[in-house]
């Protein structure tokens, strides 16, 4: 079963193992990410970072995301950007909420947290989701205040004018 989706551009990192991984109490992390999974470093580095009891699984199929769902395994999903969830969403995953945890800065991105920056269309793709029925938030670990998406709304107009 997802138990949570996380999208950071960093995918498996310090935040996620020593953060994320004790508080959710999954035995699975699935990193959905065509460089990742075909790139044996990235591979091998990301094996070495999860606890031994929990499994790891690095794929660029959305298709074992179902398998993954289906089963009462709890499991954790990390995407690298708003679009491969966005894109794994509009595919049939079925999710209850969507975590932004690091977003990288780029021209066209507006700051949203200090860790998350966006720009119009991922704030689409995001209210689409919410549309139907995803619950968007912004944080980078359990223990932050969650930032929800009106509020992200809110930080990204404030931001100034958007292409």
């Amino acid at each position: 079963m997802i138990s949570f989706v996380r999208i950071d551009n960093r995918l498996l990192h310090g935040q996620v193992v020593e953060g994320w991984l004790p508080h959710l109490k999954v035995r699975r992390v699935v990193v959905l990410d065509r460089e990742a999974a075909q790139s044996p470093l990235l591979r091998a580095s990301m094996g070495l970072a999860v606890p031994e009891t929990v499994a790891l699984q690095i794929s660029q199929n959305e298709a074992e995301l179902s398998a993954a769902a289906a089963d009462g395994v709890p499991t954790l999903v990390l995407f690298r950007d708003v679009a491969a969830a966005f894109s794994a969403v509009q595919h049939g995953l079925k999710v209850a909420q969507v975590n932004l945890g690091n977003i990288h800065f780029k021209d066209g991105r507006q700051e949203i947290t200090a860790s998350v920056f966006l720009d119009g269309e991922e704030l689409k793709e995001l209210e689409v989701l919410a549309q139907a029925g995803v619950e968007v938030e912004a944080r980078a670990l359990p223990g932050e205040k969650k930032v929800g998406l009106a509020e992200i709304e809110a930080r990204f107009k404030a931001a100034g004018p958007h292409a």
